[in-house]
This record gives C-alpha cells, sequence and structure tokens, in this order.
C-alpha cells in the first residue's frame, strides 16, 4: 500500500506556559493543552475518538480521556521514545484516521521536566546498569557514560575531529534559537539575549559542549488535533496538511537507548539520513521545497548532524552553513523559529509540530514570508520521525 499524501490534517493546536515549576499535575497540563487545541479546532471533547502519546508519558490515554470528557475512543496508541516521539506520534493519529480507526484524534505530550523529572539526569535503576534489564547499559553506565550530554558530547567531539568543525558553528545554532525565542512572548528565553561571546565563555558540562549547547528544562505541555483533510474545511483555522511522515532506527539501536549508536561505523551519521530519503520521497519534494525547519535541538550538535543528514548541505559542511547565518531570520534555512527546545521549552519537542503549523497559518512570532513546506523533526538518536507540513 503506497503513501496518501495530504490525507490528512492538524486543524488545532494547543500548549500551556513554559515554566521552571508549574506547581500543578502533568495530567492538569495536558489537559489545558488539549483543551486549547480543541478550541483552536473548533471542536469539543465528544468530537475525540483517538488519542495518541508519548511512552515517556505519565498521563494515561484514559487519564486524558476522562479528564476531558470523552465519551468513547476507538483509538488509542502510544509511541516513543521521548524525543524521537512526537512526529511518530503524529503519523500513527494519521494510520488510525487513514485505516478507519478513528475520525479525530488528540495527540499530547506533558511532562514536569523541572520541577519533576529531570532527563538530563543519569539513570539511577542499579538493575540497568548490572544488565538486570537485558539492556546496552551495562556496557556504559558503569563507566560513567550515563547521561544524554555525555552521549552527545561524543558526537560533537567526532565530527570536530573528522571534520575541523569548530564550536563556534554550534554557537551560531544556539544564539539563532535564542533570537527566535527574543521575538517569542510565549518561550522562557523571551528576555534573555544571547551571544557569540557568551556561548563561547559558558562554563563547560561535557566538553565540546558547553552551557547553552544544551536544552532547556521545562514544565509544559503541547497538542494537536489530527482529522482527515476532507474533514478539515470545518475547522475555523487555515488548512495545513500532512504531506508525509516518517520514522528510521537505523542499525544497532534499542528502544529508549541511545549509546548503542557509539558502535556504529560512523557516528556522525544519524537515523535521520534514512529517514531523509523516505520522508522526501513520500512526500515528493526534496530539502530545496522546505520554506523552514523545525529541527529537534535537545542540543546544538543534533541540529548540525541533521542539517547535514536532511540534505541541506553535504557531510561534514554543517558547520559552515550554520556560521554563514542561513539558519538565522532572514537566511536561507530559518530554524526553530519559537526558539525550539534550547529557547522556547522543552516538551520533548512536541512544540515543533506547534511551530511548524504557525508558520503554515502566518502565525508565527519569526514569521517566514510565503513559507509554503514546513519540515518537523524529531530526536536523533536512537531513531528518528519527521514529519513535511504544507499550506492546503
Amino acid at each position: 500500500m503506497s503513501w496518501r499524501r495530504d490525507g490528512c490534517a492538524i486543524t488545532g493546536i494547543g500548549a500551556t506556559e513554559f515554566s521552571k515549576d508549574s506547581g500543578r499535575s502533568e495530567l492538569s497540563l495536558a489537559t489545558e493543552a488539549a483543551r486549547a487545541a480543541l478550541a483552536d479546532a473548533g471542536l469539543t471533547a465528544s468530537d475525540v475518538d483517538g488519542v495518541v502519546s508519548c511512552d515517556h508519558d505519565l498521563v494515561t490515554y484514559g487519564g486524558i480521556a476522562e479528564s476531558l470528557g470523552v465519551p468513547d475512543l476507538t483509538y488509542w496508541g502510544q509511541t516513543g521514545p521521548g524525543g524521537s516521539g512526537p512526529c511518530a506520534m503524529v503519523g500513527q493519529a494519521v494510520a488510525a484516521i487513514l485505516s478507519g480507526q478513528a475520525t479525530t484524534v488528540l495527540v499530547y505530550r506533558a511532562l514536569n521536566g523541572r520541577s519533576g523529572r529531570r532527563f538530563g539526569q543519569g539513570t539511577a535503576d542499579p538493575a540497568a546498569r548490572v544488565g538486570g534489564k537485558g539492556s546496552y547499559e551495562e556496557f556504559f553506565a558503569p563507566y560513567g557514560l550515563v547521561t544524554p550530554g555525555q552521549f552527545f558530547a561524543l558526537l560533537a567531539q567526532r565530527h570536530m575531529t573528522e571534520y575541523g568543525t569548530r564550536h563556534e558553528a554550534l554557537a551560531h545554532i544556539a544564539v539563532a534559537c535564542r533570537e527566535a525565542a527574543n521575538r517569542n512572548p510565549a518561550a522562557q528565553m523571551h528576555d534573555r539575549v544571547l551571544s557569540l561571546d557568551d556561548c563561547a565563555d559558558a562554563r563547560p558540562i561535557s566538553l565540546p559542549l558547553r552551557l547553552f549547547d544544551f536544552c532547556l528544562e521545562t514544565d509544559g505541555a503541547c497538542a494537536v488535533i489530527v482529522t482527515a483533510a476532507e474533514r478539515a474545511g470545518d475547522s475555523p483555522q487555515p488548512s495545513v496538511l500532512i504531506r508525509a511522515v516518517a520514522q528510521s532506527t537505523g542499525p544497532r539501536v534499542q528502544p529508549g537507548v541511545m549509546y548503542p549508536m557509539l558502535q556504529r561505523p560512523d557516528v556522525t551519521v544519524t537515523p535521520s539520513a534514512t529517514a531523509a530519503g523516505t520522508l522526501f520521497s513520500r512526500g515528493g519534494l526534496g530539502p530545496s521545497d522546505v520554506d523552514v525547519a523545525q529541527f529537534y535541538d535537545c542540543f546544538t550538535i543534533t541540529v548540525l548532524l541533521q542539517l547535514e543528514d536532511f540534505g541541506f548541505c553535504a557531510k561534514g559542511e554543517g558547520g559552515p552553513l550554520a556560521e554563514s547565518g542561513a539558519l538565522r531570520r532572514g537566511g536561507t534555512l530559518p530554524i526553530n523559529t519559537a526558539g525550539g527546545n534550547m529557547s522556547e521549552g522543552y516538551v520533548h519537542g512536541m512544540n515543533h509540530v506547534l511551530e511548524g503549523v504557525r508558520q503554515l497559518r502566518g502565525t508565527s512570532p519569526s514569521q517566514v514570508e510565503g513559507a509554503e513546506v514546513s519540515l518537523v523533526t524529531s530526536a536523533p538518536p536512537p531513531g528518528t520521525s519527521a514529519l513535511l507540513l504544507v499550506k492546503g
């Protein structure tokens, strides 16, 4: 069965405030974001018959349905892991709709990522450290490789060694995201300016990565409503069609564990390289057709690797591309135009989906003039998922 382009649309988006301490449960946050998305789509809870969530989310499909007052679910699904999830979650909603299992699907992500579970910390699970879970972690955790920051620092160092990439290139990525956040009143870093010198002088966390190479820790939630394209005309908002979805793990992957990627022949090539081929083939588009991109940015190096793997430049040329100013407002490829994970808020990248929609509606705080194609990505590694959104 071939992929159906533009078969579904995102008709509603919603988000909570992004903060360091919400003082609320994750269910409360998820409910607020979901209600906002429904209102944006001109719908009520009684219209929802499907729910998709992240496998890291503490808010269950039953919990959100009960909280909203959904009368019946004919479909519920879950995917992930973590940052790989948001675009895949939207893809799962598309699959449910096109297969006839649901008509209107709520997709959400909620977390107290600062006041509650802090994802930057290493595992405290002794079973994982000694192989009790049957995972790769026993080969890494006992030797001190326990945090995402350490892992991505290794990828950054390898790229620098292999291609001569400078830390200044990573700083340009951080500054591009911060400048977008400065134009976005909803961003956590809205009122905090960041310069290239600030990035260079920042304290080291896991070299070569420094403080501003890391994403934020955030309490918040985001949600979107997905429905069939033929039903999108009933929405009060301009149609944003889902042109294509793709996922990829590449070799040597264990769901939820990123470290096996270090055993690949080239750690500077991520699953984005294979996901990109599938995505653009399904969408009938290429990198040159993309007007604006929302790259998953848990770390600056993640963006640089995706620039190469999605075909916006050759391998090893991500650094010069970033330093050229192409990623900033007015550049040839504006990125993360609400601020991204590094400056708007970290909700495992679900906020990137919302900003991809805003760009095509013409309502972004950093609007790209004439934007018709928006790329949204979700995390490499341990896997990658991605969306191509187009104006309806």
